[in-house]
């Protein structure tokens, strides 16, 4: 009995909620505790050895995870489960990138964390296929990019390949020795993933060490007859095919030549991280801004709804109290004129848009924020509508009220209303437009920027290259 309030897995109701990303149900019950007990209460285990923080990071519920990390230290966010996966590990496994954001943004550090197997998050994302979080946890700390180097010492070729798309380049990175990935793959005679690195779009397969050998020399002193085949085949040589080993002059030069390469890749690589932050930022403050927008709509669409009710039933000129012909009684006496007509019909149809609205955002607290946003568009422009046909119903009806003598005043009041409201909606629409054009000509000034980065780059080892070849002639 003392355990009923916990669910079958021994969770706790802040882990029920962290599990159905209840927000508010969090926030209800961290008002009832101060600080100290947030803490142990976020420390606290189910039976399988899970977190809050690790049910809400493995659902992907990030902004219960950014509530959480308000509370939490790092060791208590590392907490690992029975599984052997911390928070970090199991986001990165299961892909959830905003789940990483909000991790890294707390607590950068856990990028280089390893879990039992002695895997960082990049082995795990990596092997899962999730292409965006290796981007992410590349760009979060480029010393990641060396982990393929080193794992070519392993096993796995498909973990080797998903490293090296996000950037190919890490390809041609050497260990103190001058060897590459290529050379350590052919020294532990690993078959597979040397075939993997030959399918590597520009992978120097003749590159050379320190010691002046090439892949296809290691092969030959130390590797299966079949590795050694496999290079051949590929169009690799051996060193005394490219002339003496480099000089020592040579090697400063190489050097140079790779430090300077290395300074643009990682002022590029932090160019993009701090883009990144900058886009985490405003995906953080338009979730915000959509939460705003959702009530205050939820509010607008029952104003009108009430507004829209009373107007039906409060017409002005009475309704009939007698039985006569041609009339039925409740009727109401200006039933027949063509401005209630107009007036019943505009006001019936904003109060079901208004009704349906109201309906819509009462149940959008289940529903995924990307989602939300769809629906948040359509919501908007409903209750364009509604605006729009309420004031149409209203204008309509100033026709009964003031007469045929005081018709002037009713005019006055079409022109009023059709001009403000027209102005604002065109307002609205050509802001709307002009953001658009804003986003798209930022977002092609990117790409032109990373191209001619790329071109840069690509024309200044030209010359590098040229400059070298004219020295050793």
């Amino acid at each position: 009995r003392a355990r009923s309030h916990l669910g079958k897995r021994g969770d706790s109701p802040l882990h029920l909620a962290a599990r159905g990303g209840n927000l508010g149900k969090v926030k209800e019950i961290f008002q009832k505790l101060d600080e100290e007990g947030i803490k142990e209460l976020l420390s606290k285990k189910n039976q399988e050895g899970e977190s809050a923080l690790y049910v809400a990071t493995e659902n992907g519920h990030f902004m219960v995870v950014g509530e959480f990390l308000k509370h939490l230290d790092l060791q208590t966010a590392s907490i690992a489960a029975n599984n052997g996966y911390d928070p970090f590990h199991v986001a990165a496994k299961q892909g959830h990138l905003e789940v990483l954001m909000e991790l890294l943004h707390s607590f950068p550090n856990l990028v280089m964390t390893t879990d039992s197997t002695n895997y960082t998050a990049l082995h795990t994302a990596a092997a899962q296929g999730h292409t965006e979080v290796v981007n992410l946890l590349l760009n979060a700390d480029s010393n990641l990019a060396n982990t393929v180097r080193n794992n070519v010492k392993g096993q796995n070729a498909e973990f080797v390949l998903e490293l090296i798309k996000p950037d190919p380049s890490v390809t041609s990175l050497e260990d103190n020795k001058g060897n590459t990935a290529l050379h350590i793959a052919t020294r532990k005679g690993r078959i597979q993933i040397v075939q993997c690195l030959l399918s590597v779009e520009g992978i120097n397969i003749n590159a050379i060490n320190k010691t002046g050998e090439t892949p296809l020399d290691i092969a030959d002193k130390f590797g299966p007859p079949e590795l050694f085949t496999i290079l051949k085949d590929a169009g690799a040589t051996h060193s005394k095919d490219h002339g003496k080993p480099p000089t020592a002059a040579k090697q400063l030069r190489q050097t140079v030549s790779n430090i300077k390469h290395a300074v643009h890749y990682q002022l590029h690589q932090g160019r993009r991280t701090r883009s990144s932050v900058r886009e985490m930022a405003e995906k953080l403050n338009h979730i915000s801004d959509l939460k705003n927008a959702v009530n205050s709509a939820t509010v607008v669409a029952v104003l009108i709804a009430t507004v829209a009710f009373a107007a039906i039933f409060t017409v002005p000129g009475q309704y009939v109290e007698d039985k006569t012909k041609g009339v039925s009684l409740g009727q109401a006496k200006i039933a027949n004129s063509a401005a209630f007509i107009i007036f019943f019909l505009f006001d019936s149809t904003s109060l079901f848009i208004s009704l349906a609205v109201v309906v819509v955002q009462t149940s959008m607290v289940v529903i995924e924020d990307k989602a939300k946003m769809q629906l948040m568009f359509v919501i908007n422009k409903l209750m364009w509508c509604a605006c729009l046909f309420i004031s149409i119903a209203f204008i309509s009806l100033t026709y009964v009220v003031v007469g045929s003598h005081q018709r002037w005043l009713a005019v006055y009041a079409t022109v009023i209303g059709g001009s403000i409201m027209l102005t604002t909606i065109g307002f609205i629409c050509c802001f709307g437009i002009r953001r658009r054009i804003k986003f798209s000509k930022r977002r092609n000034k990117r790409r032109g920027e990373i191209l001619s980065r790329s071109k840069n780059l690509q024309r200044q080892l030209e010359e590098d290259v040229c400059s070298l070849r004219a020295k050793e002639t």
